[in-house]
Order: structure tokens, then sequence, then C-alpha cells
């Protein structure tokens, strides 16, 4: 991918001469970060996936940014599964961003193994008025177990923009939660998954707001073919003295099977009397009078239902935080959809 400087995990190993970082970033070992940060080892408890991570984790790597860091060029990580042979990997990612300082950070998974399963945990630290756009992609081989477990600390007046597609693995599970520690600090989670033969893709999103004056938006949709099933679990908690925050959590899902089954439980969970809170659900098919209209058009009906599904995914795509990163996402979703429908 161009316009990236990428950091290359091969079957969980670091490839040093495969990798570069961009100017304002430094890369530290997994030993260098536990050193930098005076022996202190971040964990967390959110799910048995981030429990399992410590107990097996195997590789770590830390990305930091220093204060009034402005870093121009995105890094990628890009994790690579190959081999016949079967495979467990628990990588760990640290990524500080300090005070007033930014940095797009891209994690792309792929590769063609054949019994592989990933369980990643990601710890993000954002500093007084830091910002991190992170986009990540999961297209696996559709014999990968993929897990992601991403943990997010915010301080004031910070953002963190995370966007995600997923449209490989045989199973693949995001296990987010937020904690939005410091007034304005602002968090906007968006997922697209595009799902076939027996899939599952689940999102599991809990998003705690802690202090007054916050935001966070969750925004996932799903499409689903053949016997493809999905999960959207999203939660959003307003502690007791968190006041005049706003929360609103949207999952669209659209089916393009008989056979596809999606599980939607947006969940609200309230103990300030102060806020503005929103979420909402729906699942289904392609609406038939919208087809009908496309066709009495001239549009014959497999362009129609191409152009409606690219539609629907395109209030996702549309959200990507960087411009070249999301014109060759784009035109990628775009090919594989194409192939589904073909």
């Amino acid at each position: 991918m161009e316009g990236v400087d990428t950091v290359v995990i091969y079957n969980g190993h670091y490839q040093k001469e495969l990798s570069s970082v961009p100017d304002g970033v430094a890369l530290l070992s997994g030993l260098e970060h536990f050193e930098r940060k005076n022996g202190k080892f971040d964990t967390a408890n959110n799910s048995p996936f981030d429990l399992l991570n410590t107990a097996f984790t195997d590789s770590g790597m830390c990305i930091v940014v220093e204060k009034d860091t402005q870093v121009e060029i995105p890094i990628r990580i890009l994790f690579i599964s190959n081999g016949v042979r079967s495979i467990m990997v628990n990588p760990r990612v640290y990524i500080d961003v300090a005070e007033s300082s930014s940095l797009t950070f891209m994690e792309h998974h792929a590769g063609d193994a054949e019994s592989f399963f990933q369980n990643e945990s990601v710890f993000i630290s954002l500093e007084n008025n830091a910002q991190l756009n992170h986009i990540r992609i999961q297209s696996n081989s559709e014999f990968t177990q993929n897990m992601a477990n991403i943990n997010v600390n915010q301080d004031a007046d910070s953002q963190y923009h995370f966007w995600q597609l997923v449209d490989g693995g045989k199973l693949g599970r995001s296990n987010i939660c937020v904690q939005l520690n410091g007034e304005n600090a602002q968090c906007y989670i968006n997922s697209l998954a595009l799902s076939k033969n027996n899939q599952h893709i689940d999102n599991n999103i809990i998003v705690n707001h802690n202090s007054p004056k916050t935001h966070s938006s969750q925004f996932v949709k799903s499409i689903l073919f053949d016997t493809s099933t999905g999960v959207f679990n999203g939660r959003t908690v307003v502690h007791k003295n968190a006041q005049k925050i706003t929360a609103n959590q949207t999952n669209k899902n659209l089916l393009l099977s008989k056979k596809a089954k999606m599980n939607s439980n947006p969940q609200l969970e309230i103990y300030a009397d102060d806020v503005k809170c929103s979420h909402g659900s729906t699942t289904g098919k392609i609406d038939e009078d919208t087809l009908f209209y496309l066709q009495s058009r001239g549009i014959n009906k497999q362009d129609a239902m191409e152009l409606m599904v690219i539609g629907f995914a395109n209030e996702v795509l549309d959200k990507i935080p960087h411009p070249e990163l999301k014109k060759a996402i784009h035109t990628e979703f775009t090919v594989k959809l194409n192939r589904l429908m073909a």
C-alpha cells in the first residue's frame, strides 16, 4: 500500500529488515516499553481473550509519539499469517500518543494460513489534546480465527477515531473497550463487515463515559451472504458524575441470503440525568420497492442490487479518517463485493 510506512509481522515474528517507521514515531520492543513504564505491565480483564493474551503473550511492541508531534505519514502494522502448520500467536501492541500530538495508525491482517489463531491485544493511551486515527483491516484466510482486544484510555480533549473493515477469517471477534476519562474526550467507532459462506463476525463494544462533557459514537454495519452470521453487542455506560455527555449507537444490517443471521443488542446504561443518548438497530433485506424503481429506470437487476449494497456500505466507508487510505480501501471493498455478487 502506497503512502504508508509499514512494520511487518510474519506469523507472530517482527521482520526488522522489511520494516520502516515515519519521522516522529519511536518503535520500541515489549521489553523497552516495560522499562519505559518503570516495570508497569498494562493488563485488562474486559474479556476472557484479554486474559488469554496476558497469559500467553509471545511478542510485543510499542509505538510512541512524543509531545507536540504531528505525524504526517500513516504507520501500518502488517500481520501476515501463512503456512500449513497450526499456529497460535498472542501479539501485544502499545500505542502511546503524548499531549497535543496526532497519528494515523493502521493494522492490516492478511495471509493464506491453513490453521491460524491470533489473539491480539492493543493498549492505546491518549494524553490531553492527543488524536489517533486507528484503521483496522481484517482480511485473513477462511481458516483463520482472529480476536482483537482493543483497550483505549483517553484524557481531556483527546480524540479517537476507529474504523474497521472485516471481510476475512472464519471467526472474527472485536472486543473494544474505551475509557473517556477527561472532559471533552471524544471517540468515534465505525465498523463494516462483509461476510460469506459460514463466517461469523462479532463486535463487542463498551464505552465508559467517566467524565462530564464527553462524546461517543458507535456506527456499525454488516452485509451478510450465504449462511454467515454476525453479532453487534454495543454498550454505552454513563457514570454518575458524567453530566452533559452525548452518545449514540447505530447498527444496520443487510441480509443478502435467507439463511444469514444477525444478532443485534444495543444497550444504554445511564446513571446521570443531564445527557443526550440514543440507540437504534435495523436488520433486513434489500428493499424491493427501491430495487423495482432502479430497474424501471433501465438498470438491470444485478447492477441495481450492487448499486444499493455499495450505497449501504458507503455510509461507513466515507468515515475513513484519511483520504488516501479511504480511496484504496474503497476500491478493494468494491472489487470484493462485486466478486461476491457476480
